[in-house]
Formats: C-alpha cells, structure tokens, sequence
C-alpha cells in the first residue's frame, strides 16, 4: 500500500490542503471512500481516505466532529473536508482531535470536484500496485544477496540498475520489535518507510523473521547533514505515539565496497539489536559505536571469558539462584547509573535506604568496593561478557 505523504507529493493532489495530523502521514491507504452521514461510518474499511461535503450534516459542526472520530475508530488513513456551501470552516476542536490522534485531516475548495479526487486516487493506487511486484524483484535481490551468496552468481547490473554504483560502500540497517514484546515489526512498517524515505535516495528491503531490512549506500543519503540517529528518534517518536512505548529497535552494521560483507554487516546489525535490547538503550545504533564490545567479541579462546565472568560475578549469580534475589540486575542497574543513588532509586521505584542496603550486599558477596573505578571496569566487563555469550547461544 501506498502511504498519504506519497500520495501528497504526486501533483494530482495539489487541491488537497494538509490542516491537521501531520504526524500522521505515514499512514498507508487501501482505497477512498465518500461518507456523508455518521450513519454510514460501518461502510468505512481501515487505511481508507474519508471525503465529506458535509450535505447531511447539521451546520452547527457537531456532526461533522462525530463523524471524524468515528472514522478514526474505524482506523482511516484520513480525512477530506470539501469546504463549500454545507461546511465552511473546520472547527479547532476537530484540529485538535486530529493533531492529538496523528490523523491527517486535508481541506479541498468547492471548485474541485470529488469525481475528479476519487479517479486521481484510484489510479495513483493502481500504480503503486504495480511498484510492489518491483519491489518483490527488490527482496528477492537482497535476500539472495544476504543469505545464497555463495551460491548465487550475484549481479552487479542488478544492484545498478536499482540505483547503486559499483564501488558504492553498502551497508545493512536491521529494524525489530523486542523478544518481549507482542506486536511484530509490519506494525511499524509504514512508519519506518516514510522516515528512510526522506533519509535515502535509493535502498532495498526485505521483511524476513519478524526483521525489517534494508540495504543502503552510505553516499545515497538524501539529508547528509542529519545524522542517523535523528532518523530513529523520529522512527521511536511516532512508535510511542502509536503504540505508548518505544516497542522497536534500529541497528546499523558497518559499510563495505565488497558485495560478500553485506552478511557481515547484517550480523553486526543484530550484534547492535541484541546490546540495544539487552540494556534498554536506544541510543546505540551503530556497530562502530558498540566500542569494547568489538574487542572481546575477537577474543578466540571463550574460556577466558567464562573464567573471567565466573570470578568477577559467580558469587552473585549464586545468591540470586539460592535467594531468589536480583542482585546481578541491580548490579548492573548500579554500574549504568554511575553509583548514583536517586537515579537508581528512581530507576527500579525502591527507597534509597534499599538501594544502600543492596550495594552493601554486593560488596559483601563479591569482597570489593564499589567506589573503586577499576571494580567498576571489571564488573562492567563481566557484564559485557554475559552479553556476549548469550547472544552467542541464540544465535546458535
């Protein structure tokens, strides 16, 4: 499906006037549909746009308000008010309602006609329903790329012709929802989409495992004096907005002119899903931002790591597993939190007489201070080992 700031870009639709939601264009659209009375609001499908002239509506605006809230229920991709003899103005409540609930509303004037709108929209659909069996040549491409290339005589025509130059530093970004969440990543799909889209010139993408994922070049980007990371804010914004938690994770691999590092790339984007979800930080995006981690990920003997784990934390997860306690997640919460007492307080909602008396016990199981930065650099390495492993063992 096509999204409504795809479709306000064609200038068939310069007669539409965005007033409201306009956080909301990233909404898909499956058809459009006229609905004059609240009475016919069971006729509305989801991701449609809505066109009123208000014929049937009482003058005072009420109706016209009742109307809109109850197409948004109906999950609508928008709104367009035909202003004329029945409605002349919108009212601020009804701007209100659609700012507050991301729903695009559009104006369009009355020498417009509706016959006119509703043709335009049939056949831009048409169109972008024609683009999807492109952008299915567009998976098949990245997957071959990502998952057969060994056995797959990959064509560089083939990445051209989609508009990356040969030589081009190519890369992989990985979009997902948590383990622990419920929701899939197509939630979320039109959403990400919009924002690449006003990011890249040229990407491919393919849904694959509950992942979203593109591969971009990294000369291609439209908004070079933006960084990256304003694009996820953007991306996390409207997914708590949609959603009322940041229920998705970015992660970017590193850049390559050589076509059989793409894997790679994609393996250091899940590298950077498995610590961002791990740690509930959203501000590490990139694999070269990941910094220590890179290093003991090259470390080729594993039992090292174990042993130095195993030191630095055995005692702990031992307690916990006989006690039942949290103390290695309190740890860790401690070590994140700098040692500060009401950020940890606040943090994990326990009094800081709670947080002292935790920070006492660890002391005392582990026989260290914590006061001491080069405790806190080992235990942070224990942790940063843990990391490691277990991601190491889902991926097996």
């Amino acid at each position: 499906m096509a999204s409504v700031s795809e479709l306000l870009t064609e200038p068939e639709f310069k007669m539409l006037q965005l007033i409201a939601g306009d956080n909301g264009v990233y909404r898909q659209i499956s058809g459009i549909n006229v609905i004059e009375s609240v009475d016919l609001i069971p006729f509305c499908r989801p991701n449609e746009i809505i066109v009123t002239t208000g014929i049937h509506l009482d003058s005072d605006s009420m109706q016209l308000e009742e109307l809109i809230k109850k197409a948004f229920e109906k999950r609508v991709a928008g709104f367009v008010i035909n202003i004329g003899p029945y409605i002349s103005m919108v009212p601020s409540s009804i701007i209100q309602f659609a700012n507050d609930k991301n729903l695009p509303i559009f104006i369009m004037d009355w020498q417009y006609r509706i016959a006119d709108l509703l043709k335009s929209t049939f056949q831009f659909l048409s169109f972008k329903q024609h683009s999807a069996h492109q952008r299915q040549t567009d998976e098949k491409l990245l997957y071959n790329l990502l998952f057969r290339y060994d056995e797959y005589q990959f064509s560089i025509d083939s990445l051209e012709k989609r508009g990356f130059s040969k030589g081009a530093e190519l890369g992989i970004i990985t979009c997902t929802t948590p383990t622990s969440s419920k929701n899939r990543t197509h939630r979320y799909e039109s959403i990400i989409f919009y924002e690449f889209q006003k990011r890249y010139n040229h990407y491919l993408a393919l849904k694959h495992n509950n992942q979203l994922i593109f591969l971009i070049n990294r000369q291609e980007v439209k908004t070079a004096h933006i960084p990256f990371s304003k694009t996820v804010e953007a991306i996390y914004e409207k997914v708590i907005e949609m959603n009322g938690q940041e229920d998705l994770i970015i992660g970017m691999g590193n850049f390559s002119t050589y076509l059989g590092d793409i894997y790679k790339s994609y393996n250091e984007s899940l590298t950077v899903l498995h610590l961002v979800e791990k740690h509930k930080n959203p501000f590490i995006q990139k694999y070269k931002e990941i910094g220590a981690y890179k290093l003991l990920m090259n470390v080729s003997d594993q039992s090292i790591m174990k042993q130095f784990q195993q030191d630095m934390l055995g005692p702990l997860y031992m307690y916990d597993h006989l006690h039942n306690t949290d103390f290695v997640h309190f740890l860790r919460i401690f070590l994140e939190e700098e040692g500060s007492t009401n950020k940890i307080s606040k943090k994990l909602y326990i009094h800081r007489n709670t947080v002292n008396y935790k920070i006492k016990k660890i002391e005392a199981l582990l026989d260290v201070n914590l006061n001491h930065t080069f405790t806190r650099t080992n235990l942070n390495m224990a942790l940063m080992i843990e990391d490691i492993l277990s991601q190491k063992s889902t991926l097996k």
